[in-house]
């Protein structure tokens, strides 16, 4: 024999010896017990909430822009600054508008001394006619000079029209001057609190295309809303004057109150997720809130005391196929000795889904709108279907089943045979025991 066969038969025996020794760990670990995680049914309250994100504001915003174009002489107000209806709070050079109104006036002026003189000219005209008509009936004078003498006198009272005009337009173009000139002046259009100066002194704005904002006015601090973005799957729960509470990150261990006042239906898409603005109307007396910031909401849509109350853990746990089929086989055996029980009736309501056989799922079978629970009582664990109401996420309302306050339902499953998928328990208030 070679020393190279050697090594091969070495090497066949060693591979051997390991298989065996896995197959054996794994028989020797399939009988191991199956422990189970599970946390206690109680009684208390429920509240449901729906959260969102919003941003602070004031009630009324008003931007205060410039209606001409100039250099910023002045400025009489600053951020923070509060501010009365009609108070000046910026001024524009008002050099080139004062030249205007000035070359105006001089038009309405030369205007009234034409009109004057059309007027003179045509008070002549009408006396050179009459002139003519009485000439003209004494046949003194031919009948062309009688044309003539008429055409002078309306065409003179044309001309005192046209005067008339001219100095209509004269006078419009000096009331356009003042209005430019009175524009320099800008004013606050309400009562409230300056939150933005976007112009500082010397800056030239240009009002050509579109008025410049120069300052932002908050009406009133004390009086502010919240517009939160909520999705589209929680806005049917939401109603005006709903509560709501909101926190903000300058106060974190402060929690505020407020309404809903309405809930617009125009909605906001962003990357394809939908979004409506639930506006919130929230009281500010000591203006710790400022606009801007942003908020964590809170709607309070249902809430209940003193009700049986589940986690939701033992909502999505899924039993594995060991655990299902033990379950059955004991609901079977009652039904051969002592007839139908409801443990047997809840094992029937979670029957395994076609094409996952042995598998049983969290909410399969049963009743519509009921769920399956597992429950760890004498026998090992049994299903039991109840009809769930309000959550909060955590824990849910048990509206009807076989449940009662201090029941120990299945959260999680472990095990070498009966590992859970889906399973997944509560940290706190869990205890695990062997089946």
């Amino acid at each position: 024999m070679t020393k190279r066969r050697k090594l091969l038969i070495a090497a066949g025996v060693a591979v051997l010896a390991a298989a065996a020794g896995l197959w054996r760990w794994r028989a020797g670990s399939a009988g191991g017990p199956t422990s189970f995680e599970t946390v206690p049914v109680d009684r208390g309250r429920i509240v449901a909430k729906v959260t969102a994100t919003g941003t602070l504001s004031a009630l009324v915003t008003v931007q205060v822009g410039s209606q001409v174009s100039g250099r910023i002489a002045s400025l009489d107000a600053d951020f923070n600054s509060p501010v009365k209806k009609g108070q000046v709070i910026a001024r524009i050079d008002p050099q080139l508008f004062q030249a205007a109104v000035e070359q105006a006036r001089a038009n309405a002026v030369a205007a009234q001394g034409n009109l004057a003189k059309a007027r003179a000219q045509a008070l002549d005209a009408e006396r050179q006619l009459d002139r003519a008509r009485a000439l003209a009936e004494r046949k003194l004078v031919a009948a062309a000079d009688l044309d003539t003498a008429q055409a002078g006198a309306d065409a003179a009272k044309a001309s005192v029209q046209a005067a008339e005009g001219t100095l209509a337009q004269a006078r419009a173009g000096l009331n356009q001057a003042e209005v430019n000139l009175a524009f320099t002046r800008i004013v606050s259009p309400t009562d409230g609190v300056v939150i933005s100066r976007n112009v500082d002194v010397g800056q030239t704005v240009a009002a050509s295309l579109q008025a410049p904002t120069l300052f932002v006015i908050a009406e009133d601090l004390a009086k502010m809303q919240v517009d939160t973005s909520v999705a589209e799957a929680d806005v049917g729960r939401l109603r005006a004057g709903m509560a709501a509470t909101f926190t903000v990150d300058a106060y974190p261990g402060e929690v505020f109150r407020g309404a809903v006042r309405q809930v617009r239906n125009a909605p906001q898409t962003v990357q394809n997720v939908v979004t409506y603005d639930a506006v919130v109307d929230v009281a500010n007396p000591e203006l710790k809130l400022r606009p801007g910031m942003t908020a964590t909401v809170t709607f309070i849509y249902a809430e209940k005391d003193d009700v049986i109350r589940v986690p939701n853990a033992a909502l999505r746990f899924r039993p594995p196929a060991g655990l299902f089929a033990e379950a059955q086989g004991r609901a079977a055996g009652r039904a051969a000795t002592g007839g139908r029980t409801g443990t047997a009736e809840a094992a029937e309501g979670v029957r395994p889904r076609a094409g996952t056989p042995g598998r049983a799922g969290a909410g399969g079978g049963g009743e519509p709108g009921t769920r399956t629970v597992w429950v760890l009582r004498g026998e090992g664990p049994a299903p039991v279907r109840i009809r769930p109401g309000i959550s909060d996420g955590t824990v849910t309302e048990v509206m009807s089943g076989g449940l009662e306050a201090g029941d120990a339902v299945v959260t999680d499953a472990s095990g070498p045979a009966n590992a859970s998928q889906g399973g997944g328990g509560i940290p706190g208030g869990m205890r695990r025991g062997p089946f």
